[in-house]
């Protein structure tokens, strides 16, 4: 019975968060690259998802899910992640364009915090979710070109404005079920 099978899996992990409460806690990570050649972000993941025909959500191993690196399966809050990079990543470029910025490369990398007590149950005071999300940016323009700083704030504070999903998250939309 598949209720069973999930009991079994998850119930060493639920000790071990009891036991040990920061053993539940971990960073989930994505990151993004940017040419010159392209509005695009082309996102870093891992082998067994490249192969994959199409990206499969699954739990997260803190949740008693499968190694990804071998099911090729992805937890949500990943995938969170990764459309966080895309979009940020895109908007900045697209950003940078309108403002004759000439970026050569970039990187965009996001991080997020998980509390896995909460996800499982163990603690009803702990959060669902991430409790913090860091997103950043290495940026490099091409050869000879040096920029003032307004206009690098410019370009923050219009990729933050612009970035549907970073603004999805930060002004939490309201949903119907």
């Amino acid at each position: 019975m598949a209720s069973a099978t999930l009991r079994a899996k998850q119930a060493p992990l639920k000790d071990s968060y009891r036991k040990d409460p920061s053993s539940a806690v971990v960073t989930l990570k994505s990151s993004g690259t940017l040419d010159s050649s392209s509005i695009t972000c082309k996102l870093s993941t891992g082998a067994a998802v490249k192969e994959a025909q199409s990206k499969v959500a699954g739990l997260h191993p803190y949740a008693g899910g499968d190694d990804p690196s071998i099911t090729g399966e992805l937890c949500s809050g990943d995938m969170l992640l990764e459309a966080l990079v895309a979009c940020a990543g895109v908007t900045l470029k697209a950003v940078a364009t309108a403002l004759s910025i000439p970026i050569k490369s970039g990187t965009v990398r996001a991080e997020g915090d998980l509390d896995f007590k909460g996800t499982m149950g163990i603690d009803r005071d702990a959060p669902v979710g991430f409790t913090e999300i860091r997103l950043g940016f290495e940026l490099q323009l091409e050869d000879g070109v040096e920029l003032e700083e307004e206009k690098v704030e410019k370009l923050g504070k219009l990729t933050e404005r612009y970035c549907v999903v970073l603004q999805t998250i930060a002004k939490k939309p309201s949903l119907s079920r």
